[in-house]
């Protein structure tokens, strides 16, 4: 089926392109989340006699997605489920629940926004990616744990870790500094030392 996008979709398009998609794709997301139009003469024409109006919407709701993910950054959740002893879950964390916890510190945002291509099965923390919009993505911490005590722990454990890395790091950059220095002043030494051997050849 050929449509028109009303709105930049990933590897489709950008708005008022016509792109030809799967009609199950078309019927089940597309048309019914007015995103796209069916690629009809008549389409066409709306599309055109409506563009500024379309794209002065599509600017007003990107920026209220970057509002959004202005306050949403930095967002971590924490969802608490049951595990055995090798951290495998008796279940899974979907993109619904991840919407779920979202909704309930407070954000806007359903399942559909959330990008999760597997459901996490294992304890862990994890990145998951939100679109806002179809230009407007953030990528939020989550954390699933048996409880909100080991999700503290962990993420005390991940801190304390890249605390000692980050220490790691100075001090290696200061061994380096201190290494060029040495290097610096040895070659001093010698070139006194290779024009006193020259006068004396000399």
């Amino acid at each position: 089926m050929e449509v028109i996008l009303l709105e930049r979709i990933d590897q489709l398009g950008q708005m008022g392109d016509i792109v030809k998609v799967k009609s199950g794709f078309a019927r089940n997301y597309l048309l019914p989340k007015k995103k796209a139009l069916r690629a009809t003469k008549e389409s066409r024409e709306y599309f055109e006699s409506k563009r500024a109006e379309l794209e002065a919407n599509n600017l007003k709701r990107r920026g209220e997605a970057e509002s959004a993910a202005k306050k949403m950054d930095g967002t971590k959740i924490v969802i608490v489920r049951q595990a055995g002893e090798g951290g495998q879950l008796y279940g899974s964390v979907t993109a619904r629940n991840i919407g779920d916890a979202l909704k309930d510190a407070g954000f806007a945002v359903d399942r559909g926004q959330v990008l999760l291509h597997t459901p996490i099965k294992t304890l862990g923390t994890f990145t998951t990616t939100v679109r806002l919009h179809s230009e407007v993505k953030i990528k939020i911490e989550c954390t699933v744990a048996r409880s909100l005590e080991e999700a503290k722990m962990a993420e005390q454990k991940a801190t304390e870790f890249l605390e000692r890395q980050e220490d790691a790091e100075k001090l290696s950059a200061i061994d380096d500094n201190q290494g060029t220095a040495n290097d610096s002043s040895d070659e001093s030494e010698v070139k006194p030392a290779l024009d006193s051997e020259n006068k004396a050849n000399a």
